[in-house]
């Protein structure tokens, strides 16, 4: 490897995949949780009721989800902020995060990805480290790949294309490579080097600053970190300087080679954890003692000292997150560690955080991960003059007052999203103009970040937009533009059938490109599976919230709603639409082998309310049997999962990083899955099932709940006259939510 060519940490995650991420995480801890009560004064949620069986991990981390109140007129969200040269009028920066195509080289898709951002009031956008930006490997050839003209003159017409809408870019340096303790003297500065020619080649282009990413698994974070940095010498960690000094001579650098006006950002983890208790790179020895504690974490201290330092050396601004050692998606994203209804706090290693002690007990664990950095970034700011902004979910529009209340009392300068920002590009115009109730909310499903870009464009995406990480893909079928097409001919009377998320994302686009909609639901009320399933997951996925935006997107444009009527053939003949959209559901699944009524075989459906008995059986692998079994465990419920279907397609449903999560906690806490299995037979409050290995096993089970796999639902378009029909949704394809409404968007651009 030539002198200062270091790997980028996304030229490390483009080669080891999202396989490698997931094989490093596939131990399980399997630690009991413990149940410590919530520290007087909390505010938070008491604990289950005598009477209520839920297990001790439910009530670790109660919440309080009385923090979503809406008062405010955001008045400090939309004050001006100044961050060394840059002056903004708002408080929400765009996070370099997402750039889920550049890949594939300075294309359209890139090119637009960030103009709409910029289209949509972001006015400081991060852009993540792209190769071409900056020079690297050839992973063909492993030989060095300089920056090219191309790339560069890329990077000025994006700057130019966002300008036009008064968005400023900075990029995000994130140097990733061999371990701090291995680097030569000589590769230290060839790396500093590096850094100071991408802020010169980007700050030509017109880049106006640079994002310095020491934490996660970053070299910058090495070299601060006792845990990684077993250095002797002068960048070594015999002090709080020395540890800094890699960085500190990188600000330096960057700012002598490129002026004062030229903004330079730390990112930094403002507290460290352990959460992967295996994760210590001395662990291997002889004897398999380990040779170094767990406890070299940094602390909330000694990231006050460095933000000092770094202020010194020349910094502008702090980003401050989060710094599990192992969990890298918790890293940014550590709202996952809420993901799992009544097991907050959920490690994603099979062990459980107890936030009054974990984490000095200092984060916010209480509000479902909104907000959690808020009272350490507070400590921060005491401490630095320097502007000081937080990530993990920063978004105002889910708790107005809450995130104004933060600004208002000086706990933190300026929120750094990208989840709501990706979701809804129009985000920041439309709350300024006061249109919140029309913002497409995160759902925080983690569907969108995969591992490697590769696999963000084959297995990533939004469950709320369709659009992303899909658009101008070039594949079949997939949109061509963000922007809707145009009516091929005059408006068409489009009928609409079923009135869940499928439906209404098909009415809501079908309707904005100008056809008349009128969406049938024979319930009354829409919304679909969408009230159970967040009553199933709980309120941490917004999915209530997703109803109410879907529903409300049905006033704005102009869609007329009729409930309570069924749509068969003889009622959609006789209305005689130009075209029909089906989204009517699924069909229940089959439980085979349990026909005998030995055992109650419990529709999915109703689980909630049935008597289940103290020893269950849920059949089936997709994402509703594991929020069943969760939902089940959680209350006290002996579970076994069995399904015919393989172990890979386990919980297949839900993003990697919610299987993660899921799978881990539900083993540590006794459930066994079954895969490959089929029941053979059914006796008193027994099942006897053959498992994929060849044997027969007896299940002690008061009864099965059946969430096999659903079925299509689409015989209604063999049955009507109408020539242009469309089947969307689990009516047509069972799966999960976000493609429901990916198809639903999909036939609503075309019909």
């Amino acid at each position: 490897m030539a002198r200062g060519k270091g790997l980028s940490r996304r030229q490390f995650l483009t080669g080891v995949g999202a396989a490698g991420i997931a094989a490093a995480g596939a131990g399980i801890a399997g630690c009991a949780p413990s149940n410590s009560p919530a520290p007087a004064g909390s505010g938070e949620a008491p604990a289950p009721a005598a009477g209520d069986n839920r297990i001790a991990a439910a009530s670790l981390n109660p919440q309080d989800y009385d923090y979503r109140q809406g008062t405010t007129d955001f008045k400090t969200l939309f004050s001006p902020l100044k961050i060394g040269s840059l002056e903004l009028s708002h408080r929400m920066i765009k996070s370099a995060a997402g750039s889920a195509a550049y890949l594939a080289g300075p294309t359209d898709e890139l090119l637009e990805y960030y103009i709409n951002f910029a289209k949509g009031g972001v006015e400081f956008i991060w852009v993540e480290n792209i190769p071409f930006f900056e020079d690297g490997i050839d992973f063909a050839t492993m030989a060095p790949r300089p920056v090219t003209a191309e790339g560069l003159a890329f990077a000025a017409k994006l700057v130019e294309e966002c300008g036009r809408y008064g968005a400023k870019l900075g990029y995000q340096w994130a140097p990733f490579g061999m371990p701090v303790a291995d680097m030569p003297i000589e590769q230290i500065a060839g790396t500093q080097a590096a850094g100071v020619k991408i802020a010169k080649d980007l700050q030509a282009a017109g880049f106006v600053a640079l994002e310095i990413n020491a934490a996660g698994f970053n070299q910058g974070e090495q070299f601060l970190s006792r845990f990684h940095n077993t250095r002797t010498d002068e960048y070594g960690a015999g002090s709080l300087q020395d540890r800094a000094r890699f960085v500190t001579e990188c600000i330096e650098q960057i700012k002598q080679a490129c002026g004062a006006d030229f903004n330079v950002q730390m990112l930094i983890d403002c507290i460290e954890e352990n959460d992967n208790l295996t994760n210590d790179a001395t662990l291997a020895t002889l004897d398999n003692t380990i040779t170094e504690p767990h406890n070299k974490v940094t602390t909330i201290e000694e990231g006050i000292a460095f933000a000092k330092l770094f202020e010194a050396a020349g910094a502008d601004s702090m980003h401050l997150r989060l710094g599990p050692l192992g969990n890298h998606p918790c890293q940014f994203g550590s709202d996952l560690y809420f993901i799992l209804n009544g097991i907050e706090g959920a490690s994603g290693y099979g062990t459980q955080w107890d936030f009054s002690r974990h984490w000095q007990g200092q984060l916010i664990g209480n509000h479902s991960g909104a907000g959690m950095l808020f009272d350490i970034v507070a400590r921060y700011k005491e401490a630095v003059s320097i502007p000081c902004g937080t990530v993990t979910y920063m978004d105002p529009a889910h708790a107005p007052d809450y995130f104004e209340q933060a600004l208002v009392d000086g706990k933190v300068d300026f929120y750094i999203m990208n989840r709501p920002l990706t979701v809804d590009t129009e985000y920041i115009n439309k709350l300024r103009e006061n249109r919140i109730d029309e913002i497409a909310p995160c759902t925080r499903c983690l569907y969108c970040h995969i591992g490697s870009n590769e696999d963000n464009r084959r297995l990533g995406y939004c469950r709320v937009n369709a659009l992303t990480q899909r658009v101008m893909s070039g594949v079949l079928g997939t949109p061509d533009t963000y922007e809707l097409p145009p009516l091929a001919s005059a408006p068409k009377k489009v009928m609409v059938i079923g009135g869940g998320p499928a439906g209404m994302e098909a009415a809501r686009i079908a309707a904005a490109r100008g056809h008349n909609v009128t969406l049938y639901e024979k319930s009354g009320a829409l919304g679909g599976m969408l009230d159970f399933a967040s009553r199933i997951k709980g309120p941490h996925e917004n999915l209530e919230d997703l109803k109410n935006y879907l529903i409300r997107q049905q006033e704005v444009n102009g869609v007329t709603v009729v409930l309570n009527t069924e749509a068969d053939a003889a009622f959609v003949d006789s209305e005689s639409p130009d075209a029909v959209i089906l989204a009517v559901g699924s069909l229940t699944g089959d439980v085979e082998g349990a026909s005998d009524g030995s055992v109650p075989v419990i529709d999915f459906n109703s689980f909630e309310t049935a008597e289940v008995g103290e020893n269950v059986v849920v059949f089936g692998s997709n994402a509703q049997a594991w929020d069943c079994s969760l939902w089940l465990t959680v209350r006290g419920k002996k579970v076994n999962i069995v399904t015919p279907d393989p172990n890979e397609n386990l919980d297949m449903q839900q993003s990697q990083h919610a299987q993660r999560f899921m799978t881990t906690a539900l083993y540590s806490l006794g459930v066994k899955a079954w895969p490959g299995s089929t029941i053979k037979s059914v006796g008193a409050a027994e099942i006897t099932i053959e498992t994929d290995y060849g044997c027969e096993v007896t299940l002690s089970c008061d009864s099965i709940i059946n969430a096999a796999e659903l079925k299509p639902n689409k015989s209604l378009i063999d049955e009507i006259s109408v020539v242009e029909a469309y089947s969307v949704g689990d009516c047509d394809a069972p799966f999960n939510i976000a493609l429901a409404i990916r198809g639903g968007n999909d036939a609503g651009r075309v019909v």
